[in-house]
């Protein structure tokens, strides 16, 4: 009997042995400490499949051999010029004053109210970092205390002709570089203080007739805007907050400007008295990528219209629109050389498309009449 089942149960294990021999999947032998039922159990079980982790692909402009991003706008611009200071030029907005010259090579331009007289007149303070490439530019005029906060937070050296006596607190900061006075006067036919514009050779003359630094120095704070690649653009519409913004009309009373989307260029091109924006020298039309408008209050400091906008300031709204898009906003500036900030509804600083940028300071007191549709 015992040599019977012996027989019976070698017979087992010897057509099991065949059935895992003859099938497609091999069997191995058993682990040490396990049975073959254990071993066969195992084997019949699904294999685990690992899932590869996803990586979120970083898109990444190419750029040139020696040529950096520049820090204004994110286009590749030459190597040589990394280190170099921006200017920040006081453009004259009066209609006299027209037609500009070289603000379309401007890489970033503000406008704000120069004055509660006249219409609550504006004037240009445009950052340009190639200097040494400018053709043109002006006409030049005087500046106020807000350009002095403003161009401190690029370490710009401003570039302006005199201004009332309110500046002169402000210039005895050690971070505050100008030239005053000193630009070329160009024959227009029109008044003198029209004639005044930053010819080849000014700048240069400027710096060798003086100690102000042509490099950044210790009251550059770094990089101010945060760029998205071209090749990755923002997509405001993708926000719950966004809404469309193909037209900008500014409380601007005296010079009535507005920016239009052209769909064609993926810009915002820039009108006002009732026409484009044309510069004098190319007959381009001043176009900006990113437009940022912010709300701001303001002090008027006598009865002839001057006046100090408080850029100094946290919370405060603004606008940022960019591709027909725009998203609700908030700023925060809280020292003279830091820059100004921008975040969304949700707290997160805002990240802009490569290009050239438009600042409009809006008073708190206009806010209401900006029209953006």
């Amino acid at each position: 009997m015992k040599r019977k089942t012996l027989m019976i149960l070698m017979a087992l294990v010897l057509s099991i042995g065949l059935c895992a021999c003859g099938g497609d999947k091999e069997t191995s032998a058993p682990a040490e400490g396990s049975s073959l039922v254990d071993q066969m159990t195992a084997d019949s079980e699904e294999p685990v499949v690992e899932e590869e982790p996803v990586v979120e692909q970083v898109l990444e402009d190419e750029l040139p051999e020696g040529m950096y991003f520049s820090e204004l706008t994110n286009e590749p611009i030459d190597e040589s010029l990394k280190n170099q200071r921006p200017i920040a030029a006081m453009v004259d907005n009066e209609l006299t004053a027209l037609p500009h010259f070289g603000l379309t090579d401007a890489d970033i331009v503000y406008e704000m109210m120069n004055s509660t007289k006249n219409g609550r007149i504006t004037r240009f303070m445009v950052l340009v970092k190639d200097w040494q490439s400018i053709k043109q530019l002006g006409s030049i005029r005087s500046v106020r205390p807000t350009n002095i906060l403003l161009a401190a937070e690029w370490n710009a050296i401003l570039c302006h002709d005199g201004g009332p006596f309110y500046v002169d607190l402000y210039f005895k900061n050690d971070y505050a570089d100008h030239f005053s006075g000193i630009f070329s006067r160009v024959n227009n036919g029109k008044p003198r203080e029209f004639t005044e514009y930053i010819m080849p050779g000014d700048l240069d003359k400027a710096f060798a007739n003086s100690n102000v630094d042509q490099e950044y120095n210790e009251y550059y704070p770094g990089a101010h805007y945060k760029f998205a690649p071209k090749v990755a653009p923002v997509d405001l519409g993708k926000s719950v907050y966004s809404f469309d913004a193909t037209k900008i009309e500014l409380p601007f009373e005296h010079n009535g400007s507005y920016l239009e989307y052209d769909e064609e260029s993926q810009t915002y091109k820039y009108f006002e008295y009732g026409k484009p924006h044309l510069d004098g020298a190319t007959g381009e039309q001043l176009s900006f990528k990113n437009l940022l408008i912010q709300y701001c209050t303001f002090n008027q400091l006598d009865d002839q219209g001057y006046m100090i906008f408080n850029c100094l300031d946290a919370g405060k709204d603004a606008y940022y629109i960019t591709n027909g898009k725009a998203i609700p906003c908030t700023w925060n500036k809280l020292q003279d050389t830091e820059q100004t900030r921008y975040y969304d509804k949700e707290g997160n600083e805002i990240t802009i498309n490569t290009g050239k940028t438009y600042v409009a300071l809006v008073p708190h007191d206009n806010w209401d009449e900006l029209v953006i549709e």
